[in-house]
C-alpha cells in the first residue's frame, strides 16, 4: 500500500554547502500492519512523513501511496490517509464534534453516514467528554484524540503518525497506542514514526532504523536481533546509529 523507492529530500544550506534531509531511502509497508520508522531526533522520519502526506515533494526518487504518486496525484493520495502528528493544531473555537464533523464535509461524505461516523468515533474513541469542548480548553489528550477522529472520519486505508504521544501522560498515551493497534487489527496499513524504543517493541511489525537520512536496518525485530547477534534492541539500534555517524559528514543530518 505504501512504497518508496530512493527517495531523496534535500535543502539549501549555504553555511554547510546544503544538506540532505532524507537520503535515497526505500521501503515498503502493507495493508494489516504497523511500519515503524525508528530514530533520533533529525534523522529524517517527519521529512519522510510529510513527502508521503503531500506536504512537501521530494527532491528526486518516487513513493506511491495505494497506487497514486505523491508528487503528481497529491489530491488522490490525501484521500486515500489519515494524517496524525504530535503538533495537533485544533481551532480553538470549534467543540471537538465540529471539528470532526469540518473535516468530514472536505471529503464530500453525506450527512447521514458523517453523522454515523462520527458517532462512532466518539463512542470508540471515548471522547464523549470531548464533544462539547471548545479546542482553546481541551487537554492534550482531548486534542490528540480530535486530532486522530479527524484523520480517521473519511475511513482511509492507510495512516500515518508522526510521534504522536510526544508530550502526552503516560494514561493518554497507553490509550492512543492501544487504539493505533485495534486500527491494525481492522487492516489499516499504518506507517508509525517514534525514537522511542518501548513503542516499536510493544507495537510494531516491522521497523526501519534510520539516521542521518538513511535507513540503516529495516526488518522485523526477531529477524534484527538474528542478524545483528544481539538481543538488546537498543543496542542495536546505538550500534547502527554509531557506525554511520563515523562515516556521515554532518552536513548530511536529516529533520
Amino acid at each position: 500500500m505504501i512504497t518508496v523507492e530512493n527517495l531523496t529530500k534535500t535543502y539549501d544550506d549555504f553555511d554547510r554547502n546544503g544538506f540532505t534531509a532524507v537520503d535515497s531511502i526505500s521501503f515498503s509497508a502493507r495493508a494489516g500492519e504497523i511500519f515503524a520508522l525508528l530514530g533520533p531526533n533529525g534523522a529524517g522520519k517527519t521529512t519522510t512523513l510529510r513527502i508521503l502526506a503531500t506536504m512537501l515533494k521530494p527532491t528526486s526518487g518516487k513513493a506511491t501511496i495505494n497506487g497514486y504518486d505523491v508528487a503528481t496525484q497529491s489530491a488522490e493520495v490525501r484521500r486515500q490517509i489519515g494524517y496524525v502528528s504530535s503538533s495537533a493544531a485544533i481551532y480553538d473555537r470549534m467543540t471537538g464534534w465540529e471539528m470532526v464533523w469540518h473535516f468530514g464535509t472536505l471529503y464530500d461524505i453525506p450527512k447521514n453516514v458523517l453523522t454515523r461516523r462520527a458517532a462512532e468515533l466518539f463512542e470508540r474513541l471515548e471522547m464523549r467528554d470531548t464533544q462539547n469542548v471548545l479546542g482553546a480548553k481541551m487537554s492534550s489528550g482531548m486534542k490528540q484524540k480530535v486530532s486522530i477522529a479527524r484523520a480517521l472520519i473519511h475511513d482511509p486505508p492507510i495512516l500515518i503518525f508522526d510521534e504522536p504521544t510526544v508530550g502526552l501522560d503516560v494514561l493518554v498515551a497507553r490509550a492512543l497506542l492501544k487504539t493505533i493497534e485495534d486500527l491494525r487489527n481492522r487492516g489499516k496499513c499504518i506507517i508509525f514514526s517514534t525514537h522511542i524504543m518501548r513503542e516499536v517493541e510493544k507495537l510494531c511489525d516491522r521497523v526501519a532504523i534510520m539516521g542521518y537520512g538513511k535507513i540503516l536496518a529495516n526488518n522485523t525485530l526477531e529477524e534484527l536481533r538474528k542478524s545483528r547477534q544481539k538481543d538488546d534492541m537498543e543496542e542495536i539500534f546505538f550500534e547502527l546509529l554509531e557506525g554511520v555517524q563515523r562515516k556521515e559528514p554532518s552536513s548530511k543530518a536529516g529533520r
